[in-house]
């Protein structure tokens, strides 16, 4: 068994404020999207610009920070939240979900293509290599602030977790860690890294977030106030998956269907 190095979750504070680890995460996330981000126009031969990089990226902030908080108490923390919603304001404590963040940005690159000469599959397709090194930062946040635990085991890299209980249990957050950032941001730079059909990267993001995301909730406690949504083991981060799963494969498939039909013509 491993030991968890506690930490505390508040990285410095200016005066009055506190400045979370959290926050501090989903910053360096924003800032390796734009480095890399940078680097993707740079490669671009004139199709992207440095200032249609940075406003993509804020754009995309606007909307993970805004759909992923709404997102986490809609599907997560909907009584607590129609109890109290002054919760939604309250993010350095955590509860931050994938999916609403998904739509967010989703939504958010909807307006930012109404605004400028840009598809909005060029722009999926342009930003989604970068997603992954967020998502592998706000791993690292959750296992900061001690929290989205995995369930209990006896594998020798077990943790104990604080407010978790005695026993030992997966370091899900690092499963995530690894799966939805390292190993995803590897196969979709690959990927990207030679001309493919429109929409094609943006299919293969949706699918291999949504098989990865499955897998490490199979070593995820669920969360507490849902439990298990059904069968005694699929959780809503699966639940949610499916769709995004379906979805993506049906891009894939009209990406690569269409390539065909043109090549043909």
């Amino acid at each position: 068994m491993l030991h968890y190095p506690e930490f505390d979750p508040i990285a410095f504070k200016l005066g009055p404020f506190a400045v979370h680890w959290y926050g501090l995460m989903y910053i360096v996330g924003f800032a390796l999207a734009w480095l890399l981000g940078t680097y993707r126009a740079k490669q671009s031969q004139g199709v992207w610009t440095q200032a249609q990089v940075e406003d993509i990226i804020f754009y995309s902030a606007v909307g993970v920070i805004l759909g992923g908080r709404l997102g986490y108490m809609l599907f997560y923390d909907f009584p607590n939240f129609l109890s109290d919603p002054l919760l939604i304001f309250k993010v350095w404590q955590g509860g931050m979900s994938f999916h609403g963040g998904l739509l967010g940005v989703l939504i958010s690159l909807w307006l930012y293509c109404r605004k400028n000469q840009k598809t909005f599959f060029q722009v999926t397709d342009f930003i989604a290599p970068l997603v992954p090194i967020g998502l592998a930062t706000g791993r690292i946040g959750n296992f900061i602030n001690g929290e989205l635990w995995g369930r209990v085991t006896d594998v020798p890299w077990a943790m104990i977790f604080p407010n978790a209980g005695t026993q030992p249990r997966h370091p899900s957050q690092l499963y995530e860690f690894f799966a939805e950032g390292i190993l995803l941001f590897i196969v979709l730079w690959l990927f990207s890294a030679k001309k493919r059909p429109q929409k094609a990267v943006s299919g293969l993001f949706l699918v291999g977030y949504a098989i990865a995301r499955f897998g490490c909730e199979m070593f995820r406690q669920p969360d507490m106030q849902l439990g298990f949504i059904a069968f005694n083991w699929l959780t809503m981060g699966q639940l949610l998956c499916i769709p995004m799963l379906l979805i993506g494969l049906w891009i894939l498939k009209s990406a690569y269907a269409l390539r065909t039909e043109l090549a043909s013509n």
